[in-house]
């Protein structure tokens, strides 16, 4: 069903060396660093599916330039607080009792699409050691934006959200809204005085397995869109189509930036409903 409707969608077929020149027709250079969030099926149909797309990212960005995106396994998080879908309570402690620990080469990436979950295991390509909110990279700056991922506020500045920034790095949203712009949380954890929660995740710690609780702000992606149609008005925003896909590149700085001043404006530091 799913490759029917892609098919119906495209006005022509989707390669590898077409994408490329779609990426570069949007903006995108060799020796950029570049975080993508993405979703296949909004592109149309692609001749190899998410290997075309992976594979026209780095053509276009060479390993001068690095790739970049969230492979977060939101599964390996505090049971008690699932939704989607959630689970007896009577599960909450053997759950935390028996996950196993994180791994950054086999866990797989969850909700975050076929793109990223392809990305992950590509060769040469790093993942953050963090169990929920990991990201991966591939290219010249892969080390530096992967290591020493804090456990705590994992998205804050222990993260490669905020090696990203201190890097100059573009954002891609590739057929996605601004709803799943990850760095608008890097925004959040600038705020003063975020709402804060406790999670917990199975962890190595000396070489045993232990779940552990750890801080971590209260995320809050119900205004991402509203900010991202603010920060339009404001900065400069390049549209196209990646495929059929409608696709936006902005800086990544700038983002942050103007998300960071929004959000103090309006919740003093907290968040409201």
């Amino acid at each position: 069903m799913f490759e029917q409707q892609a098919i119906l969608r495209s006005p022509k077929l989707m390669t590898r060396d077409s994408l490329g020149n779609d990426l570069r027709q949007l903006g995108i250079k060799e020796g950029q660093t570049l975080i993508v969030h993405s979703s296949l099926s909004r592109i149309g149909w692609v001749c190899g599916g998410p290997v075309a797309v992976v594979q026209a990212l780095m053509d276009v960005l060479t390993a001068e330039g690095t790739l970049v995106m969230p492979a977060h396994s939101g599964d390996y998080s505090e049971p008690s607080k699932w939704q989607l879908p959630p689970v007896p309570e009577s599960w909450w402690e053997e759950i935390r009792g028996t996950m196993p620990v994180f791994d950054p080469q086999v866990t797989p990436t969850r909700g975050m699409g076929a793109i990223p979950e392809c990305f992950r295991t590509w060769q040469g390509t790093l993942r953050s050691n963090h169990p929920a909110l990991s990201f991966a990279a591939w290219g010249k700056n892969a080390e530096r934006i992967t290591r020493e991922h804090s456990l705590e506020y994992a998205l804050g500045e222990r993260s490669p959200l905020a090696r990203l920034y201190e890097l100059g790095a573009q954002v891609l949203l590739l057929g996605v809204g601004y709803d799943s712009n990850t760095s608008f949380h890097l925004a959040e954890n600038r705020i003063p005085n975020p709402p804060e929660t406790l999670e917990g995740a199975p962890v190595l710690e000396n070489g045993k397995r232990v779940w552990k609780a750890y801080r971590e702000i209260a995320f809050d992606t119900d205004r991402f869109e509203e900010i991202g149609a603010e920060f339009e008005k404001a900065r400069p925003v390049t549209k196209g189509s990646i495929g059929v896909a409608e696709s936006r590149l902005f800086d990544l700085r700038e983002g942050v930036d103007f998300a960071t001043e929004w959000l103090k404006e309006r919740t003093g530091g907290v968040h409201t409903e």
